[in-house]
Order: structure tokens, then C-alpha cells, then sequence
């Protein structure tokens, strides 16, 4: 089965309550469309991780990110494909995020998370995030 690894970043910020929130995005093509994931993409031969979140999320959101720290690895089984995706906490260093590949985003409280349709891979992510935000 081929290997497709990507990097992903869990973007912090914080409510108007001072609350933790995760931007989420939503695809808007392909076999899983409508599903919810952490924004970010494939590496690029000689990229590393932290180097492919910035030029993904400059592409996809217009926005510049600091990157974090490292969250976790998800190893998922798809079925045509396994992926390897490396995840870090990031904020967001400049701009307003837009929707260039996306079809919607929302900024999500932590208790919430579970309230969307993520992909399976990303969900997998979720009590891990609420773990450490809370």
C-alpha cells in the first residue's frame, strides 16, 4: 500500500472568553468531501514537516503560522492509501485566514470538537487535543 505522509497543524487561538478554539476546515473535493480536518498537506521531496505546514497553509489560508510544538504522529489505514501525518500546534503569526481550497472553516471550542464530521485520520487527534488544552 503506498505511503502518502503529510504534516498538519492544529491552529490555537483563543475566544473572546479567553476559551481555547481549533480552526477546523472543510473539504470541499474529492472522495471526502464535506468531511472536517486540521489544515496542512503533502511534504515535498527535501521538505520537512514544519517546512511543508508553512507552504501549505500559506497556500491554502493566505496566512503565515508559527509552528509549534509537536503534537503527535497518526499512522491511518484509508483504503487506497496509508498515511503518515505529522501534527503540531501552531498559531497564526499574520493575516486573516481565506479559503482558497476549502469550502468552509470555523474556529471550534475544544469541548466541541466532537460536534463535526472530521476524517477518520484527524479524528483520531481529538482526545489528544482536548487533553492538552484543557
Amino acid at each position: 500500500m503506498k505511503t502518502v505522509e503529510v504534516a498538519a497543524a492544529v491552529i490555537r487561538s483563543e475566544d473572546e472568553s479567553g476559551r481555547p478554539v481549533i480552526y477546523a476546515t472543510c473539504r470541499g473535493y474529492g472522495g471526502w468531501e464535506g468531511y472536517w480536518e486540521f489544515p496542512g498537506g503533502k511534504l515535498e521531496e527535501g521538505e520537512t514537516p514544519r517546512q511543508a505546514l508553512i507552504r501549505e497553509i500559506r497556500e491554502e489560508l493566505d496566512i503565515e503560522i508559527e509552528v509549534g510544538d509537536y503534537l503527535d504522529t497518526v499512522e491511518y489505514d484509508y483504503p487506497d492509501f496509508h498515511l503518515s501525518m505529522e501534527c503540531y500546534i501552531c498559531r497564526i503569526a499574520c493575516g486573516e485566514p481565506k479559503l482558497l481550497e476549502h469550502e468552509a472553516a470555523v474556529w471550534v471550542g475544544v469541548d466541541d470538537l466532537e460536534s463535526l464530521g472530521w476524517l477518520p485520520a484527524d479524528r483520531v487527534l481529538l482526545p489528544r487535543i482536548k487533553e492538552l488544552m484543557k
